[in-house]
């Protein structure tokens, strides 16, 4: 039976969503046999989109081009089943598996624009009621769906993240030992939390730089002001860097630092351990479940308690190849083929719907 997937992550900017559809399609296409990945013309994924023999179908761009181009396109086709792995998907469309990766504009709804929010508010019920399956990447995500929407919980599967396999370390001879955090604006990433506990840490003695990954830029989100801290000599502010530039970073790092007040998965720690990285996280949300006691823990509502951590980090280097082993052994649970297997026991069940 003829699957067809909503390929319109390949005409965005790469974050954890758009990966986890990158990868997971990758791998689904070696397990179909009769698939097809289309989109509209204006591609950002080029090398990804080659990789997959993607298709342009249709004239508009964005909403338009997913609301209208593609379920006109699968009514001529048949009605086929249609997979959406980013979040969106077009409404009116029966035969579909959407996935929702968290519901966090529910819980922090303060930190989004107005518009984002009404849109989301009125689209995400209408995908979850209007859908065959639904998909996320957390049982904390899925009890949070259920939880906000009353869906069943048999209509809701789990499939995880994972990380590429190109996330390997890779040790430099630079000295220069750092903290790093991958970060954005956005408030439930707790990002000005990790400014303070360094400025904590600084005035107890610690030596160590911060370095500090992400677009600080995004107008999707309140800014923060950040002048405080950008003279501050032990502070690096890197913005948007490429994925092997990254794993370097990762690499070479004393530890990650991630204390995120919600998250459906959580790929960045993971990255962190493919990479021979210790991590440490917020003990709220779905990080527990994701990552057991392969990381160390913070509050991420008192800056203090992670200060001890990156104290105790710095000054153990027992413990930090500790939490590495640890790491790599939390590694091995998750792999884009199981997540690929993972939502192949769905389309197994609903292929040949009408």
């Amino acid at each position: 039976m003829h699957i067809v997937v909503n390929a319109r992550f390949l005409t965005q900017s790469i974050t954890g969503v758009q990966r986890f559809a990158i990868e997971v399609c990758l791998k689904l296409k070696d397990l179909v046999d009769d698939i097809e990945f289309v989109t509209s013309a204006n591609v950002a994924q080029q090398e990804v989109f080659d990789a997959l023999d993607a298709k342009i179908i249709g004239k508009f761009h964005g909403h338009l081009w997913e609301q209208i181009d593609l379920p006109q396109y699968l009514k001529r086709k048949g009605a086929p089943l249609l997979i959406n792995l980013a979040n969106t998907a077009p409404l009116f469309y029966k035969n579909k598996v959407v996935t929702i990766h968290d519901v966090a504009y529910k819980v922090f709804p303060q930190t989004y624009p107005k518009s984002f929010l009404m849109f989301y508010s009125f689209m995400i019920p209408k995908l979850l009621y209007g859908s065959k399956h639904v998909i996320t990447v957390s049982e904390f995500s899925k009890y949070e769906i259920c939880k906000f929407y009353s869906i069943p919980k048999k209509k809701v599967s789990v499939v995880y993240n994972a990380v590429s396999e190109s996330f390997t370390p890779k040790p430099t001879a630079d000295s220069n030992k750092y903290f790093l955090a991958v970060s954005s604006m956005n408030y439930r990433k707790n990002f000005i939390y990790i400014l303070e506990a360094f400025t904590m840490y600084q005035k107890q003695g610690g030596k160590e730089s911060l370095y500090i990954i992400g677009d600080l830029k995004n107008k999707s989100f309140k800014e923060i002001d950040l002048s405080q801290y950008k003279n501050n000599t032990q502070i690096k502010f890197l913005g948007r860097v490429s994925d092997e530039d990254l794993i370097v970073y990762y690499s070479n790092a004393l530890a990650f630092i991630y204390p995120s007040f919600y998250e459906g998965f959580g790929i960045p720690p993971l990255e962190a351990q493919a990479c021979g990285c210790p991590a440490v996280c917020a003990d709220v949300s779905c990080l527990p479940e994701i990552f057991g006691d392969s990381v160390l823990y913070c509050d991420p509502y008192h800056a203090a308690s992670l200060v001890e951590v990156m104290i105790t980090l710095a000054s153990d280097t027992n413990l930090c190849q500790h939490q590495i082993e640890k790491g790599k052994k939390n590694l091995s649970r998750y792999s884009w083929k199981k997540s690929a297997d993972q939502l192949m026991n769905v389309i197994k069940i609903y292929q040949g719907c009408e």
